[in-house]
């Protein structure tokens, strides 16, 4: 059984998480999506709020299980007995940094190996960090979230004001 392993804040999750996760689901018999707990990262969303988040946008796609994630990536992939790690790409930008990682990653366990996938044109300029900003300043993110996310992040922007 192939069992992949997608770590990310998802905060919030985007159409952009969405190709990569949907795309992913193909390649493995089952795909955890691991929401990273990050102390040091400060979010908009709790961690239980982007597992439901997450939980919400995936419902249809059955051979995916959303976890929270507070260890090193490759540790968490030997515990759940995953043998590659799912990455998206949407620029050469991400390519430099996912380049390093893959191969620190695979220095410490060479066992695992990491997949990357490009995202659609149409998503290459989208982060969860330009829709929480266009959020924060009473832009409309519906291009860029499931339904779900948009209302919940509504909701938040309302707490937070």
């Amino acid at each position: 059984m192939k069992i992949g392993f997608y770590p990310g804040s998802f905060d919030p999750i985007t159409y952009g998480h969405l190709d990569i996760i949907t795309r992913g689901a193909k390649l493995f018999d089952k795909l955890y999506i691991a929401i990273s707990i990050n102390p040091n990262k400060k979010t908009l969303f709790s961690d239980d709020e982007r597992v439901e988040l997450v939980k919400e946008s995936i419902k249809d796609i059955k051979n995916i299980e959303v976890i929270k994630s507070n260890k090193l990536t490759v540790e968490h992939c030997k515990l759940l007995g995953a043998s590659h790690i799912l990455r998206g790409l949407r620029a050469v930008t991400d390519y430099d940094y996912e380049f390093q990682m893959t191969n620190f990653n695979h220095e410490i366990s060479p066992d695992i190996d990491t997949v990357f996938l490009m995202t659609q044109g149409k998503y290459s300029f989208l982060s969860s960090s330009s829709v929480r900003e266009l959020a924060l300043f009473g832009g409309d993110v519906t291009p860029f979230v499931p339904e779900n996310v948009k209302i919940a992040i509504e909701r938040k922007i309302k707490q937070i004001r």
